[in-house]
């Protein structure tokens, strides 16, 4: 039991970072398709919750004042983010917030244009329910085929 609830946690805390690297971690430790995608929702979740509501503010500031500081205002990747975020608003970075944003940056995006809070925890939510199992499965696919090529190279 207690192993098992260590690879739940594991899981939550690979998707809370990383979306794309809990599947192939629930893969690894013999989950089901329905345990991986629930527990990336909460991992995501457990991020966007935490970041919204405790240390968004806080940890933006932070950035801003010390990492961003001597960064320019304008660079390739910032104009980018501008460009969805004018363009598609807060939906366009939820939606794009597992796959290409990790949930850190999305919910840091969403927090820096000042979005309230309840539209960006309900957005992202929305968007983890989506690409959950659109990534679980696709990646679950793919370790399958990974893994009938080996065998199929060794026999």
């Amino acid at each position: 039991m207690l192993e098992k609830t260590i690879q739940y946690i594991l899981v939550i805390l690979a998707s809370s970072v990383k979306f794309g690297v809990a599947p192939i971690l629930g893969s690894g430790f013999s989950m089901t398709n329905w345990e991986i995608i629930i527990l990336m929702i909460v991992g995501m979740m457990l991020t966007v919750i935490l970041l919204t509501v405790f240390v968004g503010n806080i940890f933006y500031g932070f950035l801003k004042k010390t990492l961003f500081k001597k960064r320019k205002v304008f660079s390739p990747k910032t104009r980018k983010i501008v460009t969805v975020s004018n363009k598609w608003g807060l939906i366009g970075v939820a939606f794009l917030t597992p796959i290409l944003f990790s949930p850190i940056g999305g919910t840091l995006i969403a927090i820096s244009f000042g979005e309230e809070k309840k539209k960006i925890i309900l957005y992202m939510f929305v968007s983890a329910c989506f690409w959950a199992p659109v990534t679980a499965l696709f990646m679950g696919e793919i370790i399958r085929l990974l893994k009938n090529s080996y065998h199929y190279l060794m026999a």
